[in-house]
């Protein structure tokens, strides 16, 4: 059977896209922090008749990269997708934010997606067809002061997904980016978004689902990149023909002066 691989799978974005595949027809394998939240996601996952297992885990620990790739090896020898989700971010100043913390998301949102990918691509290269999902984010488009080692991450990955794309052009993998917009998750939480800064994002952002759907539907039909959301792809289309201190402007003006 074909079988996914969902990082990041217990909540937002990748809950919704592990269930999306799962809708498509793919087995599932899920991993995340949240031994509780995933057990849900492979419950509704079983609910559509797919056979669903989880792996708790730390995905920025040492090692964690490996542990995973040998479980999912130990799981399939069908993995025909690999979503790259989990990843997070951090609000403030550079300067003023713990570097340990920086640091670690930085090898959530980076060293992990390059780490695994290079693990399970020859697993995925037995396949007839299989696909590579890189979770990016609209910033990668541009600099975000305050949100600077975040937005750095994205933009990281985006050139990441395009060059392994290109490489893997007449092999049987596809890569593609999907690059969403503000999203109603625990992004802004996480990230330690104040109340005020949270309620100018949510006036213009995506559901989960819908994101999901965008993501799902651009990998089967194997897009380099989407945008979900009319107002997210005009915004980074924008960031190529305005000059970048405009647009570092604009972007600091909606974060940074919600900084206490």
């Amino acid at each position: 059977m074909k079988t996914a691989l969902i990082t990041g799978a217990s909540r937002g974005i990748g809950r919704a896209m592990a269930l999306v595949l799962a809708r498509q027809g793919y087995d599932l394998l899920l991993t995340a922090r949240s031994a509780d939240q995933l057990e849900q996601v492979a419950t509704q996952a079983r609910q559509l008749g797919r056979s669903a297992q989880v792996l708790p885990l730390d995905l920025a620990g040492a090692g964690a990269s490996a542990q995973l790739a040998a479980w999912v090896t130990a799981q399939t020898q069908e993995l025909a997708v690999l979503v790259n989700n989990a990843g997070y971010g951090l609000w403030g100043r550079f300067e003023e934010l713990p570097l340990a913390q920086q640091q670690n998301m930085l090898q959530l949102n980076m060293h992990l997606p390059v780490e695994l990918t290079y693990a399970l691509l020859p697993l995925l290269r037995r396949q007839p067809k299989a696909y590579i999902l890189n979770v990016a984010s609209t910033a990668a488009y541009q600099a975000v002061p305050t949100l600077t080692l975040y937005a750095a991450s994205k933009a990281f990955l985006l050139s990441f997904s395009r060059g392994l794309r290109y490489e893997l052009r007449e092999t049987s993998v596809s890569v593609t980016c999907l690059s969403p917009g503000a999203t109603t998750t625990d992004f802004a939480d996480r990230a330690g978004m104040n109340a005020d800064l949270q309620a100018v994002a949510n006036k213009v952002s995506m559901t989960p689902e819908q994101v999901a759907e965008a993501g799902i539907a651009a990998l089967l039909a194997g897009e380099a990149e989407v945008i979900p959301g009319a107002l997210n792809k005009v915004s980074a289309a924008l960031t190529s023909l305005v000059p970048k201190s405009l647009t570092e402007r604009i972007a600091a003006g909606i974060y940074e002066k919600h900084l206490k």
